[in-house]
């Protein structure tokens, strides 16, 4: 199937398995970054540094939160694109 021939429901199903991707990689970033921001909380912070790290882990967050919520959405939308389920059986 072509970009050309794909549907609207084809299109936010690709967009969500996409988003679902991201989603899982930056749920991985975030933890890396906790986890190294907890080792070295105490020198960062010596070193003027901690407010960096703080800030990174807030916008990944924000991140997060985000792709969460377009997922949502798109969902959704797919749901209203899902075709009608077809009758059952011919009328005699």
């Amino acid at each position: 199937m072509t970009a050309d021939t794909k549907t609207p429901l084809d299109h936010v199903n690709d967009t969500v398995l996409q988003l679902k991707e991201m989603r899982h990689y930056s749920k991985n970033n975030v933890e890396l970054l906790t986890t190294q921001w907890l080792l070295f909380d105490g020198e960062l912070s010596k070193l003027k540094q901690a407010g960096k790290f703080e800030d990174l882990m807030t916008r990944q967050g924000q991140f997060y939160d985000g792709l969460e919520a377009a997922i949502a959405e798109l969902e959704a939308l797919a749901v209203t694109l899902q075709p009608p389920p077809e009758e059952g059986g011919a009328a005699a």
